[in-house]
């Protein structure tokens, strides 16, 4: 455990991030497993759990958790597999 006062704050910043972090990224995996699985499946509602997840990959890159060409490739995968699933 740290001495110094700015290190403890340090630990405690971490942890919160940390936390926030990890909140994010559940999050964002299970929006794409939910899409993924809506598409599997041919759920009505696929289009509106794509959008959703899409949404989901944006947030996720502007927050910085993904980089923006890892976001780019989740979403062109994605959306690539709906489009082919209506074909």
């Amino acid at each position: 455990m740290p001495n110094i006062k700015s290190a403890k704050k340090r630990v405690i910043v971490n942890k919160t991030k940390t936390d926030r972090n990890k909140s994010r990224n559940s999050a964002l995996k299970t929006a794409l497993k939910k899409a993924n699985a809506a598409i599997d499946n041919g759920a009505a509602d696929k289009e509106a759990v794509v959008t959703a997840a899409v949404k989901k990959i944006d947030q996720a890159a502007a927050k910085g958790l993904i980089h923006k060409n890892n976001a780019a490739h989740k979403k062109s995968a994605i959306v690539s597999k709906l489009n082919n699933s209506k074909a």
